[in-house]
Formats: C-alpha cells, structure tokens, sequence
C-alpha cells in the first residue's frame, strides 16, 4: 500500500524544484524554445539550489532525499518545460545515481561529489547512431592497452552533450564478443570532457526539447585511465540496464508534470473561450478531453510513486519503472494533444504553451526505451518470458530519516 502523504522533506524539495521553475524557467522559456537553446541560468539556478544533487547522501555532497522526492522534482521541472526536466533526468538519475550504485570510492569522491554538488555537470552516453533500443549494436570500442583502455566511437541524442564535463560511457572491450554481440563484452567508463580526442556538438533542427542541449559525443583514441572503468569489464550492459530504471522513472513522473501543464492550461483557456453563448467548458466533447486528462494524471501518478517505493526500498523495480513511463508517455501525449484542439487555432501557435507542449510529449515516448520496447516488455513480464534476476550490487536505500 502506498502512503500518499507527503513528508516535509519531500515537499520542501518539491517547493525548491518549483520556485526555480516558476523563477527561472518559465518566464523566459518562450524565448529560449524560439532560440532552440538552453537558458544558460538554469544550470547555476539548479545547482544554486541544491536540486542537482538532493538525492545523493550527504557524505557524496547530496542531500540525502528520496527517490519520491525525485520524481516530485521532476513533475515540478517539466510543468515549466520539458528541458528543464532532462537536467535532472541526465545528471541526477542517469549519471549520480549509476555512479552512486555502481563506482568504487575513488571514483565517487573525484566525480560523484561534485556532480552532486552541481560543481560538474554530467550527462549518459549510450544511445549511438545506429544502436537506440538495440544497445548490443553499439560500434563504440574501449579496448585496452597497458593500464588504458582506448576509446573509438560515437554517441548520438545525448541529453547535455554539449555542456557535460563527464559522461557515463559504454563500448565493446572486446572484439570479438562485438562479433557475437555478446553483451558480457560491453564494459563502462567514465570520460571526462578534457581527455584528448574527446569532442561534442550540438543536434539541430529537433521538434521538440528545443529550449534543451542534445547532441553528439565523438570520441577519437581516447586514453581512458583504467581507474575509470566503473565496477569490472563486462559489466557494463547490466549497468546501463540499472540506468534506464533511473531515467525511465524520471521521464515518468516529468510526463505527469506535462499533464498537469496541459490540463492547467485547458481548464483556463475552458473558461476564458466562448462559442454558441458559453464556455466552451460547457460542451461535452471539451469536458470528456479535461476528464481524460485527470484520469491520465491521478493514476500516472500512482505508478511512478509505486516504483518510487521499491526503489526507496532497494527492490528490483524494472517491471515496474517501465510500466509507468509506458502509461505516463502514452497519456502525457495523448493529454497534449487533446490541449491543442481544445485551444482550437491558437493551440497551434506559440501564443499559447500548449504547442510546445505538443511538440515536447512526443520525444518522451521515444527515449529511454520507445513505446513498442515498454509494450514488449510488459507482454514478456506477464507470459513469464522475463523475470529479473538480483543485482550484483545492492540497490541503494536512499532517504532514510
């Protein structure tokens, strides 16, 4: 049974996550969606305020919270926009708390502090040009040499690529396992932006996110110290899976934020329009949108907070996670959508932020693992095709008060 009752800490950083969003993002997002830029004062604002970090224990520079608070967090940054979200998405979920989980001592006081300080900005490379729900198809090589392993390859749709200064990355550390597509040959590293033959660039022209950075990572016989290597060689395909469990729980309790943003700005546009005499909140087929996006709300919101617990709790939740970005991708598109027609002409212009929300809906039910991926997942849960198996490495138990 999940308690929906919110602790004062979980709400503080709920209050955090909105006053930088309702100070920072929103009144300037229309300018920067036009740009197709990042607003170059979110980062220092997020950091500023403890948010690139909270849900790492303070012994790392964090703030001890909980994974409900992150996705609190999320629902707050993505009812600005989307952009926002990604930060926490990339840095917090993706890169600090793989780290966090998976890196040695070492590697958690010279990266993970200040990362969760928001001194360092990190991002998550696994996604290739060719190689998206098909990770085992990654061309990137990390083969060794001495006490170096050499990197070669491409990165393509990373969140932050261009503004990162480490990056969580995955390639093949042997070849011939490459061959085979033997996933026990990947293996994880961490690169920081500075190492020779490491170079980024910036993906334009995207339909949505534009108010974000994505881009590419290039990397050219990088010489990646083997103190980089995160856990062991090989484990890299396990870790990238325990990532995914991280972002996809972010981009579904962020799609909850963008459901809010679409029903909020309905219910005003409801009663500020009028059509045949009254508002046109008055006609059914307006009334069965808003009541769709309530219903995709309130229970989009039951099943992150449900992974939220088994993740608080250190239990495998992959079943779970998934599940719930599946359904709160589905209805956050679905809920914007329905926000366009109901502004009728003026959803289509950026007038009015339901276009941008139009627009941002549809990426989240790409990334992190795309529709079909999710519904293959569940199908397979469910005819008992795939069970999880335990973790080499307990799950964190984060929050504990």
């Amino acid at each position: 049974m999940i308690d929906f009752t919110f602790t004062e800490n979980q709400l503080a950083v709920r209050d955090m996550a909105r006053e930088v969003a309702s100070k920072v993002v929103i009144p300037t997002i229309q300018e920067f969606d036009r740009k197709h830029t990042l607003n170059p004062e979110l980062l220092p604002a997020m950091a500023k305020a403890n948010l690139l970090g909270f849900c790492i224990p303070e012994e790392y520079g964090g703030m001890g919270m909980d994974y409900i608070s992150l996705g609190l967090a999320c629902e707050e940054m993505e009812y600005a926009d989307t952009a926002a979200r990604v930060v926490l998405s990339v840095h917090l979920g993706l890169f600090c708390m793989s780290v966090l989980t998976w890196a040695n001592e070492e590697q958690k006081q010279k990266y993970l502090v200040p990362a969760a300080k928001g001194e360092k900005i990190s991002t998550f490379g696994l996604t290739e040009p060719a190689a998206g729900s098909d990770v085992r198809g990654m061309e990137t090589t990390a083969i060794k040499k001495g006490d170096k392993y050499i990197l070669n390859g491409e990165k393509m749709w990373i969140s932050l690529a261009n503004v990162a200064d480490q990056f969580l990355i995955f390639g093949y550390h042997d070849l011939e396992m490459k061959k085979t597509r033997d996933p026990h040959g990947i293996s994880c590293f961490i690169v920081e932006r500075g190492m020779k033959g490491v170079t980024t660039g910036s993906i334009e022209g995207k339909l949505g996110v534009r108010a974000g950075n994505t881009g590419w990572i290039s990397m050219q016989d990088v010489e990646v110290p083997e103190e980089n290597l995160v856990y062991k060689e090989g484990a890299g395909f396990k870790i990238a899976m325990f990532c995914l469990d991280q972002g996809r729980y972010t981009v579904a309790s962020g799609s909850c934020g963008l459901i809010k943003a679409c029903l909020d700005a309905s219910l005003k546009y409801s009663h500020e329009r009028k059509t045949f005499g009254v508002e046109i909140g008055e006609h059914q087929l307006v009334k069965q949108m808003l009541a769709n996006m309530v219903k995709g709300y309130e229970y989009s919101r039951y099943l992150w907070m449900k992974a939220g617990v088994l993740k608080n709790e250190g239990k495998r939740n992959t079943r779970e996670t998934a599940l719930s970005k599946w359904v709160a991708c589905d209805e956050a598109e679905q809920a914007a959508h329905s926000a366009v027609q109901i502004h009728g002409a003026y959803g289509y212009s950026d007038e009015y932020p339901v276009e941008r929300f139009f627009r941002n809906s549809k990426g989240a039910a790409i990334y992190e693992g795309t529709r079909e991926v999710q519904t293959l997942m569940q199908a397979d849960y469910a005819l008992g095709y795939r069970k999880d198996k335990k973790l080499e490495r307990e799950l964190p138990i984060v929050g504990q008060e």
